[in-house]
């Protein structure tokens, strides 16, 4: 990994030198990233952003608790983004030098490759992506870079059900509808398992589908995409969307990663569950006031022919134990993200650029889901308030702090394993620095 690190600073700096002898560097704005124009009228941008923060977290009704603190970085990202003449052929490489997962408390790290695609426009209307980019099937925020969000961290509802990012090939469309009024439908065909699989790809392909629409017109300065109204929209703008997936066969929690479960049949066939995802969403902003609302419910199919799981040792075992009977169906759903959820969230960027910031998400976990797990979810309910601080317009660089009080439901443990009493309370400081 080291060496790919390596060979990607030099890939980009080489880059760098090139177009800075040979093209015209446009006028910078901090956040928005460096961008170079040819005489031919090729253009190439470097941008990224790096996250420092502290996280803690309580047990107020814990007697013998103490608060746990954490220091991370939380993202160190570095992408490189171009086009060629006319911008019919578009392309995008984003890594993030520290692994980590955009997934919730459960998901795995060392997911290092974050964009890797290239696009093709035929026509004015209509973008070809092939490569791994963001899921158009998860919530709105889920498909905002990490460097525009309102609050340090992502909601509850978009860690739980995002599969975050894929692989496959994605057709994006663009259609004025009247004087102001835009469609912008979207489908995907991926290989099912999130980002690209080096080993072998599990179940079939995952086929989804988003449809935006945005009644009064386009918002300023790529507004649809960060959550923040950084522009202050003179005029109300809005962004509603509904989404939908069907992933055939899916072996881990959500359909992020390949072969964390595997499953056979008598045969020593493999054979997974399909697993269904639909949801909608809306953002609303308005002279730096902003609005959004999400809402995902998720179910699964499982095959009535599973008869051995593998262990992790890559041994098999044909028992299915919920609550000490055998039931093969309840343990399959018990490993999957199963439910629903809403989260609603506001705020409002004074002009003297402090934002201050609210969230409310609910879960709605199935009979049988994942999202029961004492350890990182079975939390009910979570109010989030937050508060930031711009050191100018623009996402170049803040302060963000946030503090969630969250409800935990009966049986929920602490991270370290010991039975919770009353419920959870973290916070979250966070610096944002941005090219």
């Amino acid at each position: 990994m080291k060496k790919a690190r390596k060979l990607l600073f030099f890939t980009m700096l080489s880059a760098f030198q090139g177009m800075a002898q040979f093209a015209k560097i446009s006028p910078y704005q901090a956040g928005e990233g460096l961008s170079f124009t040819t005489s031919s009228g090729a253009s190439l941008k470097l941008g990224g952003f790096f996250q420092p923060m502290v996280e803690f977290k309580d047990y107020p009704k814990m007697a013998d608790n103490g608060v746990s603190t954490r220091f991370r970085i939380r993202r160190m990202v570095a992408r490189l983004s171009g086009s060629a003449k006319d911008a019919a052929i578009k392309y995008q490489l984003q890594i993030d030098l520290t692994g980590n997962s955009d997934g919730g408390g459960d998901a795995t790290t060392n997911n290092y490759l974050m964009d890797a695609w290239v696009a093709w426009k035929p026509l004015r209307q209509l973008e070809i992506v092939a490569g791994q980019e963001n899921s158009i099937t998860d919530s709105r925020e889920m498909t905002m870079v990490s460097g525009a969000l309102q609050f340090p961290e992502r909601s509850p509802l978009a860690l739980a059900f995002s599969s975050v990012r894929e692989f496959g090939f994605f057709l994006n469309g663009r259609f004025r509808t009247g004087k102001q009024s835009i469609f912008l439908p979207s489908i995907s065909v991926t290989n099912g398992d999130g980002p690209n699989v080096f080993s072998k790809d599990r179940g079939g392909l995952k086929f989804g589908g988003r449809l935006d629409f945005q009644p009064f017109g386009s918002f300023a300065n790529g507004g649809a995409s960060r959550e923040v109204d950084m522009e202050r929209e003179r005029t109300l703008k809005l962004v509603a969307g509904v989404f939908g997936s069907v992933n055939q066969g899916i072996s881990d929690r959500r359909g992020s990663q390949s072969g964390t479960y595997i499953y056979l049949d008598s045969l020593g066939k493999e054979v997974l569950p399909d697993y269904t995802k639909i949801g909608a969403d809306f953002l609303l902003k308005y002279r730096g006031f902003t609005l959004s609302g999400e809402w995902v419910k998720s179910s699964a199919s499982v095959p009535a022919s599973i008869y051995n799981r593998i262990r992790t040792d890559g041994s098999s075992a044909s028992t299915f134990l919920v609550n000490n009977l055998q039931d093969m169906p309840a343990y399959v759903r018990n490993r999957l993200i199963l439910g629903s959820g809403v989260n609603f969230q506001a705020g409002y960027l004074f002009k003297n650029l402090y934002s201050v910031d609210a969230r409310f998400c609910r879960l709605f976990p199935a009979q049988y889901s994942f999202l029961r797990n004492p350890t990182y979810y079975n939390r009910s309910k979570f109010f989030t308030l937050g508060f930031s601080r711009y050191l100018e317009r623009s996402y170049g660089a803040r302060i963000q702090a946030s503090l969630t009080y969250s409800i935990a439901e009966p049986g929920s443990q602490t991270l370290d394993g010991r039975s919770l009493i009353g419920n959870d309370l973290g916070g979250t400081i966070m610096l944002v620095f941005s090219l």
